[in-house]
């Protein structure tokens, strides 16, 4: 039998209609876009890490597959949600033939995910954090009134590019953002996401690597 891909797993009609209704789920308690779109950018960014630190072939494809389910779990519950989408990604992927061992890989990784009580397991589950705690933007707002904005919403929506940069040779892992400072204040973006940047430094210690931030072409951290 094949190998299970990414491309497998995008296509699975499961994985199509649980993203689908997860969003749902997440639109009407007024979070930010947790669908296809959030899936498919931490997928890419997962594998692209790993690759350019030079560890391709098959725990890359694995990252991209965890980075590509890991916020499933939200279809039940936002609370616990990395280990109910890990249980969700057990089943699905199990069904599709995949090998125990890369299901628990998987699972680990997306049962380890979140800021309050997870920790980078492996590289597999270190580029899953690493991808997953970057995708700030606007284009995942969905409110339309701004005056209806919550502070997470006001962060995104002030992002107007936010990218992942890695050099092998200086073993450090970059985030560059671009916020429109006159919607949000660079100090709301840490207010926010000071949690994710402490799970994010570890997950690049994990690979070997530093964690570096910078912000409208000033280096934070």
């Amino acid at each position: 039998m094949s190998p299970v891909t990414l491309r497998a797993v995008r296509e699975n009609p499961t994985v199509r209609d649980y993203l689908a209704r997860t969003d749902r789920c997440m639109v009407s308690m007024g979070y930010t876009e947790h669908g296809e779109r959030h899936a498919r950018i931490v997928a890419e960014w997962a594998r692209a890490i790993l690759v350019r630190l030079g560890r391709r072939g098959r725990e890359a494809e694995l990252a991209a597959i965890a980075g590509y389910l890991h916020d499933i779990g939200n279809l039940v519950n936002r609370e616990n949600h990395a280990l109910t989408g890990s249980a969700i990604a057990r089943d699905i992927l199990d069904r599709m033939g995949m090998p125990p061992g890369e299901v628990a890989d998987v699972m680990s990784a997306i049962g380890h995910h979140q800021e309050e009580n997870g920790e980078p397991m492996s590289g597999i589950s270190a580029a899953l954090i690493l991808a997953d705690k970057i995708d700030v933007h606007r284009g995942r707002v969905r409110k339309s009134n701004q005056m209806d904005f919550d502070t997470h919403d006001r962060v995104n929506f002030a992002a107007r590019r936010s990218v992942v940069r890695v050099s092998p040779k200086r073993r450090a892992i970059r985030y560059e953002l671009r916020i429109d400072t006159r919607l949000s204040k660079v100090m709301e973006y840490f207010e926010i996401f000071m949690s994710r940047m402490v799970i994010a430094r570890r997950a690049a210690a994990f690979l070997g690597c530093t964690l570096e931030i910078v912000i409208n072409d000033t280096r934070i951290l």
